[in-house]
């Protein structure tokens, strides 16, 4: 096991600030901290237990019904946390609503199934699910962060106020044009920081 395949998803190749994507999550569910690290979360269980398991099974599928084959494995995941979450996070699980089971479709889980779980061993392919799920998961909290703080001058997580802070706030970066500008900041400061450091 490499430890490149746990760490390169964080920063160098994070799903959200470098590759972009899995943007529909992304912009739909920041509107605080706490949905952006449950999501996260979320996907980051369905990744590493899906390419874990897609890298075991990768050479008894027939190549030409391996998508397929791959959507169901992911499926499954997804019906597991959702139930779980249903279960033992009610509020969460209702403020992240249809997002939970879009988690199928995210195309970072079909994308690391493809390149990497289908190539590659299962330990190394667990590694990679879970460091592509931390970055994720990083950037979906630094996110909700942003937005909440400046958005509600607030800072709420799991119904405990972390944060009070005496500034206006800004409502309009909780509604979905927020999520654009945020998000276009963040990529932008990530970029910079990249060519620093390369420089």
């Amino acid at each position: 096991m490499k430890i490149s395949n746990l760490t390169k998803g964080i920063i160098k190749e994070n799903p959200t600030f470098v590759q972009l994507l899995g943007m529909c999550p992304t912009l739909a569910v920041t509107t605080s901290m706490e949905n952006g690290l449950g999501m996260g979360l979320a996907t980051t269980a369905v990744l590493a237990l899906s390419n874990m398991l897609i890298s075991l099974v990768r050479k008894a599928v027939p190549n030409k019904i391996r998508i397929p084959i791959f959507v169901v494995i992911i499926a499954t995941f997804v019906t597991v946390v959702e139930m779980f979450m249903e279960a033992y996070m009610g509020a969460l699980y209702s403020a992240l609503g249809i997002f939970i089971p879009l988690i199928v479709v995210n195309c970072i889980i079909l994308a690391r199934a493809e390149a990497f779980a289908a190539l590659n061993g299962p330990i190394d392919s667990l590694f990679d699910g879970i460091g592509m799920g931390l970055g994720f998961t990083l950037s979906l909290s630094i996110l909700g962060l942003v937005r909440e703080l400046l958005g509600t001058g607030k800072l709420v997580l799991f119904g405990t106020t972390l944060l009070n802070l005496p500034i206006p706030s800004t409502i309009a970066l909780i509604l979905p044009p927020g999520a654009f500008l945020v998000l276009g900041l963040l990529i932008a400061l990530k970029n910079a920081y990249t060519i620093r450091k390369e420089a």
